[in-house]
């Protein structure tokens, strides 16, 4: 059953998870969404409550594209990385999360972002963390992927949604839709991803956050979304560089 229209707005809460199926891109997500909250930061320091900006990377499912391997540029940017007990460049891939995670979850000058694991079983490492977001300010942000298999239909989304909460006990707060088919992607793949991420957001009462798209993207897609303008959804475009895929996929 179709749930009626929601009319929200997502406001940043202080810590921001992101998860999604294997391939939805939330580590590029993360990583962009990092950047960007540092670029608006430091323009706006002084009127901010926060001062600082940690990105959290608690993918301990997937080996390949982890924030942690970002973590020069980051900190260049003067954004804390912590990630596993041995450090972001260590071969094994060990599931042991450092204890330092806790000082900025802790800290409420300082803006977290936390890189989750892809699917239900990615996201269980959230499970030792549940506590603190109890009585926390946290969004739990779901990336949807509509050009991947598993996440094309609302069947295959609600499913995922559905196994992401079921695991962790945490309610999805937004959705963000990357829909992409890296270099294969045209404008067409991302109004798809628009209109499911439109119907998911009905269906659950869950409001979307962003539109995700590279900068050749952002003119066409605000001009749809202008022109389908809907008043029950208020989300974003947001442009994202293209900083973890390696030169290796382009060959």
């Amino acid at each position: 059953m179709i749930n009626e229209p929601i009319e929200l707005e997502v406001i940043e809460k202080r810590i921001s998870i992101v998860t999604g199926h294997f391939g939805s891109g939330k580590t590029e997500f993360a990583v962009n969404y990092a950047l960007d909250l540092t670029k608006h930061m430091n323009k706006e320091i002084e009127n901010s409550r926060y001062k600082k900006v940690a990105l959290v990377d608690l993918d301990i499912a997937n080996p390949y594209f982890r924030s942690r391997e970002k973590q020069a540029l980051l900190e260049s940017k003067g954004i804390a990385v912590l990630s596993n007990t041995f450090g972001y460049d260590i071969n094994l891939d060990l599931p042991a999360i450092s204890a330092r995670i806790n000082g900025p979850l802790q800290d409420q000058s300082c803006r977290v972002i936390m890189d989750v694991g892809g699917d239900q079983s990615g996201a269980r490492v959230l499970t030792q963390f549940k506590n603190q977001f109890i009585n926390e300010e946290y969004d739990l942000f779901c990336l949807i992927n509509a050009n991947r298999n598993e996440t094309a239909s609302i069947e295959g989304a609600t499913y995922h949604i559905s196994a992401i909460e079921n695991e962790v006990g945490l309610k999805i707060t937004g959705l963000i839709n990357n829909a992409h088919l890296l270099k294969e992607t045209k404008i067409e793949d991302i109004i798809k991803g628009v209109k499911l991420c439109h119907e998911l957001s009905l269906k659950f009462s869950i409001p979307v956050k962003y539109h995700c798209c590279i900068e050749k993207f952002e003119i066409p897609l605000k001009r749809y979304l202008s022109q389908n303008k809907n008043v029950n959804f208020l989300e974003k475009v947001f442009v994202m560089d293209i900083i973890m895929r390696s030169s290796w996929l382009d060959k």
